[in-house]
């Protein structure tokens, strides 16, 4: 299997990523938020959470799963080691999230449907996450949502977020946060039909009748739903569609991805990466500045509780 050493997310991070995060900050409300944010708001609570009613992944639990787990973050050069958790859940779903201790969490349900390399993918996508730091926006995403609506009309300017179109733009981000994660699964199974295989049964599929499930009919679908486009009513019902009439959507639809993924497949830039060219990270100059912004941020959010105590202790 590949590895790279020393590698940069801005080695594979998909261009409308990088786009949608720009346009996130620089939306009215985001520098508000950003200064407000840190991380035991949302991550330490969770993780209190999941030590407590999940089982964390280890050489002595779950240990082929914790196996490949430690390679694929080898291979991506994330250190030191997130923590990955095994949760009782059907759903067939993982996530990765935190800041100073960041850590996956795999469902169940996802484990029973897979096979062993398509789990691979998913921990190689999911540790994509926090290589490309997305775990942090996240994060802000989901803290301003639960702020917004606990402060309600507090004169903070945080009742006036959603009006902003923050959310909006926070959720087209992590859409395309998702392609750049697809391309670290790739760079880590190197064969594209494994991650498309797994996006095919993640979309619809199910154990008992997988041997129905043709990759390559889903790959035609994906063409056929790219087709759609030429007509300009579905284009509108797309973007509609992630909106959402019950709730905005986090992850574009499994056809896109595929697109998405077989192009970068076939590009000069995927093909260097597999040469070894690709650019590095500095490790300290990175560590420094997320230390310092870790630190700010601390300060910023311990202003906003005060706030926050003294307008409920004034509604009391």
């Amino acid at each position: 299997m590949a590895t790279y050493p020393g590698i940069s997310s801005e080695a594979f991070k998909h261009p409308l990523d990088l786009q949608a995060e720009q346009a996130l900050r620089s939306v009215p409300g985001f520098n508000l938020v950003a200064s407000k944010f840190i991380e035991f708001i949302y991550e330490r609570p969770q993780l209190v959470y999941l030590m407590g009613n999940s089982i964390q992944a280890g050489p002595r639990q779950y240990a082929t799963i914790y196996g490949m787990f430690r390679e694929c973050a080898r291979d991506l050069d994330i250190y030191p080691e997130p923590l990955l958790f095994v949760s009782q859940n059907p759903q067939v779903n993982s996530y990765a999230m935190g800041q100073e201790n960041p850590y996956i969490v795999i469902n169940t349900g996802l484990l029973d449907l897979l096979e062993l390399d398509e789990i691979k993918t998913v921990l190689a996508h999911e540790l994509g996450h926090i290589k490309c730091g997305h775990t942090v926006l996240t994060q802000m995403a989901m803290w301003v949502m639960n702020a917004a609506s606990a402060i309600g009309e507090m004169t903070f300017g945080l009742g006036n977020i959603l009006s902003n179109g923050l959310i909006v733009a926070f959720y087209e981000w992590r859409r395309k946060a998702e392609l750049s994660s697809d391309r670290a699964a790739l760079l880590v199974m190197e064969n594209p039909r494994t991650v498309m295989t797994t996006m095919m049964k993640i979309s619809g599929g199910s154990k008992q009748f997988i041997d129905e499930c043709s990759l390559e009919e889903f790959i035609k679908q994906s063409e056929k739903y790219r087709n759609l486009d030429e007509d300009g009513l579905n284009q509108i019902y797309k973007a509609l569609m992630y909106v959402g009439v019950n709730g905005m959507l986090s992850h574009p639809f499994p056809v896109e991805r595929i697109h998405y993924l077989q192009e970068w497949t076939n590009s000069i830039d995927y093909q260097e990466i597999r040469r070894g060219n690709y650019q590095r990270v500095a490790v300290d100059t990175v560590s420094s500045e997320q230390t310092s912004e870790a630190e700010r941020l601390q300060r910023e959010i311990d202003k906003l509780q005060q706030e926050i105590d003294r307008q409920r202790d004034r509604d009391r």
